[in-house]
């Protein structure tokens, strides 16, 4: 992978970074940055912005200073966010619960980013949707399924982390290829213990596909990024009902245990 500034749509753009495992494997991560209403900008997520990438963003941003806010959406996307309240010191800082009590010496907004109090602070730009029937912030620190997902509707693009995954191969043979989508493959790991989980879970991948039914692109923070442009549309809400689809089997076993 390479570190690059994708331009999305008028008005979004999706940071694609680095992220190694143990160093090597290189999975990726990324931010986006959304151009407000009122002319300022929302960084979702942090990435160390460097070289070529952090000009790019400064020449957008007039040096970070249009930066009003930096909102962590996924609650174990954490690497990068000491940098983030550094780099923008005069930016409001959202955080999920983890990472205020992770970072207890920086400066937070009351709000959390998961709330309905966030949510509404962004609404003339933004729509936030948290995932149901599922643990937001699992125990064991290596499911890291759920994540607040921002929605865009001026560029029609769609923000995730872990929750969705691209299913496209990088470079010219991903080009031949039919794009698809998938929830994370914890999903069945971390369907909350109780009866009713699934059909909650369920309900709520069929009323994200509902609500965000004009989506045209869908940036996804390990496996890349969807962009419809030219003769290449994406139905991105039909890929959601699909990825649900392909989890049937793991919602029916998990309700054939808990109800």
């Amino acid at each position: 992978m390479t570190e690059q500034v994708l331009q999305v749509a008028e008005g979004f753009w999706n940071i694609r970074g680095d992220f190694r495992i143990g160093g090597v494997v290189n999975i990726g991560t990324h931010a986006s940055l959304v151009r407000r209403r009122n002319g300022r900008f929302l960084l979702l997520d942090a990435y160390t912005l460097q070289g070529e990438v952090k000009a790019e963003i400064d020449a957008l941003t007039n040096n970070g200073e249009d930066i009003e806010a930096v909102i962590q959406l996924h609650p174990f996307h954490t690497v990068h966010v000491p940098w983030a309240h550094q780099q923008f010191p005069q930016a409001r800082h959202y955080g999920t619960r983890r990472h205020v009590e992770r970072f207890t010496d920086l400066p937070w907004e009351k709000a959390l980013s998961e709330s309905d109090e966030c949510a509404a602070l962004f609404a003339d730009d933004l729509q936030f949707s948290v995932p149901t029937g599922v643990d937001f912030i699992s125990k064991n620190e290596n499911l890291h399924f759920s994540s607040v997902l921002a929605y865009h509707p001026e560029s029609r693009t769609i923000h995730v982390d872990d929750t969705l995954m691209v299913l496209q191969l990088p470079g010219p043979v991903g080009r031949l290829q039919t794009p698809g989508v998938a929830f994370h493959l914890t999903l069945a790991k971390t369907l909350e213990r109780r009866a009713g989980a699934a059909a909650d879970f369920r309900d709520w991948a069929t009323g994200l596909a509902d609500q965000w039914a004009d989506a045209e692109h869908l940036c996804a923070a390990h496996t890349g990024a969807l962009v419809s442009k030219g003769g290449q549309q994406h139905d991105i809400a039909g890929l959601i009902c699909k990825a649900l689809k392909k989890a049937e089997r793991t919602l029916q076993a998990h309700e054939k245990k808990f109800g």
